[in-house]
């Protein structure tokens, strides 16, 4: 199983080694399941849950292993029809008539080129505003919510990274971001990256009056 990994900035490629495992350690071992190309899999998700990052870096692990690969987030139509490709759609709720009819025949040509797709979306197969046809066709696949984050999680993630780059943060601090914050790992890392700059400017430790100053100067937390 796969543990907490905390090298998450945004700088950082996506693989599927820095993503935050947390309960998913059965769809990480799907993924790499679905990237040897035993079976399609569509994963999803609240927005900040990681279903990009999961995606690209899927696509990046079959390119390293020799396997054809392509990340499309603006319809299906950038990706050549190699044989034995894995093809990794994201947000397919968004995806026009146009493009869900070639997602469509995608499926219907993954078999005899050996293709596997890889899915992404907001929400359950049933609750997509997609053709029925193609909606039926995402329910054939391996389906996998990606689980949210427990405050356990989220205090580690952030305790490390503050540990990575040489700073102290106390546990009032990381409590009072869980209670009172936005509990997605972006918005998190967002604030620490503030706390971080203000630290260094003001030649002060991060602490709740630190974080409270720059609340009242207009940081979003």
């Amino acid at each position: 199983m796969k543990q907490l990994v905390l090298d998450v900035r945004p700088d950082v490629p996506p693989t599927l080694d820095n993503f935050v495992a947390g309960a998913n350690a059965a769809l990480l071992a799907a993924l790499d399941a679905t990237i040897r190309g035993e079976s399609h899999l569509y994963l999803w998700g609240a927005p900040g849950c990681g279903r990009s990052h999961l995606l690209r870096a899927c696509v990046a692990e079959a390119l390293a292993a020799g396997r054809p690969a392509h990340y499309l987030a603006d319809g299906v139509s950038g990706a050549a029809d190699e044989t034995a490709a894995l093809i990794a759609v994201d947000d397919i709720e968004r995806l026009d008539e146009a493009a869900q009819i070639e997602l469509f025949n995608r499926f219907n040509r993954a078999r005899e080129r050996r293709q596997t797709l890889l899915l992404a979306g907001p929400a359950a197969p049933r609750e997509l505003a997609l053709r029925e046809d193609l909606r039926t066709r995402v329910g054939q696949c391996l389906i996998y919510q990606v689980q949210a984050l427990d405050d356990a999680s989220r205090a580690a993630i952030l305790a490390g990274q503050a540990q990575r780059r040489g700073l102290r943060i106390g546990d009032d601090v990381v409590d009072f971001l869980l209670r009172h914050g936005r509990r997605d790992l972006p918005s998190l890392l967002a604030t620490l990256d503030a706390l971080d700059q203000a630290s260094l400017e003001r030649k002060r430790p991060i602490t709740l009056p630190l974080l409270r100053e720059l609340m009242h100067g207009g940081l979003r937390i």
